[in-house]
């Protein structure tokens, strides 16, 4: 009885991204501070929605949301290129690599190293603070002794001095 259950709640779980709603990404104009959030929305909606996609379709898919700025020029080149067969990707993955490398450009580095320095608790419950804390600490640059510390300076003070 326990393996019918177990299978059947595979084979929901396999199938549940084709029926779930699933956020699309925000238009991308090639804002470096932006190109590491648009990437994200593109993975999960492609893991999600368009895994047994190819991967042509998928670049398409992802070119169709980068509009404006210095993104459509970069665009234009790309699907000029793809069309005259100069290039190809192997994977999504591969193509937003390249799009991160374009965008990129160093500064998201910087703004992301900056990120946990911006957070303050202020009256939020521990447990909020905690995960903005750890999404903001991705890819900083801190870790160790250093990311503790700069955890510690941006609790709540009523809760550091207990703990000190």
């Amino acid at each position: 009885m326990a393996q019918g259950a177990g299978a059947g709640r595979e084979a929901t779980g396999s199938n549940m991204g084709s029926h779930m709603e699933v956020a699309k990404p925000a238009i991308f104009n090639g804002e470096a501070v932006k190109v590491g959030g648009f990437i994200t929305a593109c993975r999960l909606f492609l893991r999600m929605k368009m895994r047994g996609s190819m991967v042509e379709e998928q670049v398409q898919w992802i070119l169709s949301y980068v509009q404006g700025g210095s993104a459509d020029i970069w665009k234009e080149n790309v699907m000029e290129e793809m069309e005259a067969g100069e290039i190809e990707y192997e994977s999504a993955e591969e193509f937003l690599t390249c799009l991160r490398k374009e965008f990129g450009g160093g500064e998201e580095e910087s703004v992301k190293a900056a990120e946990p320095r911006k957070l303050e608790q202020g009256g939020r419950m521990m447990e909020e603070f905690v995960q903005e804390f750890k999404w903001a600490a991705r890819g900083s640059g801190y870790e160790g002794r250093p990311l503790v510390e700069e955890f510690k300076r941006e609790m709540n003070g009523g809760i550091r001095r207990k703990l000190m």
